[in-house]
């Protein structure tokens, strides 16, 4: 008997903190003036960045994913507007889900010559509903072009059963590709490729 309430207390406790869980994990603050001031780094398993090129004169919006991406900031709510962010891609990280288009999209971005895809954001605004813009100098295929992207800050808050402190963005951006002189897919796609980006910055 005594077995038996043991076990049916442990099996309600633990269902409860597994109820509890997703309620702790939720952004707790949407102000970033508020956010927790200190160092950020991206968390890999939580970013992402989705391309979306028209394919040939426009039967689709052919989309793609990248999944290699790093890069953080120094946060410092008293001046977040001046906040330097810094984000790294590996162009050869591109996902199709199909292994040798992967190949070949990466060798259009030249990627064994050029390895990275570089953003250093050079100014920040947001409104108080954290929607606002990132300015910032993209260097992709060996060229450098200032891009504005919009975005959402998501909030701020702790992690699951409150592990570490997390922010949360959203974001959407276009650029034209032959600004950057990838010029050897016109035949195949599109000038303009649009941006959508899910990213999360944990605190160090």
């Amino acid at each position: 008997m005594l077995r038996r309430l043991m076990a049916g207390g442990l099996a309600a406790a633990t269902l409860a903190l597994a109820l509890a869980a997703p309620a702790l994990a939720e952004p707790t603050n949407r102000d970033p003036a508020k956010a927790p001031a200190g160092t950020y780094e991206l968390d890999p398993r939580h970013a992402g960045l989705v391309v979306r090129v028209p394919h040939l004169g426009g039967f689709s919006r052919y989309t793609m994913r990248f999944n290699a991406l790093t890069g953080g900031f120094t946060y410092d709510p008293a001046n977040w507007q001046a906040t330097k962010v810094t984000i790294s891609i590996d162009p050869r990280s591109i996902d199709t889900e199909i292994p040798s288009f992967n190949k070949e999209i990466a060798g259009f971005f030249e990627a064994d010559k050029y390895p990275a895809i570089l953003f250093v954001s050079t100014a920040v605004t947001a409104g108080p509903d954290g929607r606002g813009t990132v300015t910032g100098d993209l260097t992709f295929h060996g060229v450098t072009k200032p891009v504005t992207l919009d975005a959402v800050f998501n909030g701020s808050g702790p992690g699951v059963l409150g592990a570490g402190i997390r922010m949360g963005f959203s974001g959407t951006g276009r650029i034209k590709r032959s600004d950057f002189g990838v010029t050897n897919a016109k035949l195949f796609a599109g000038d303009d490729i649009d941006l959508e980006f899910e990213i999360e910055f944990v605190k160090k």
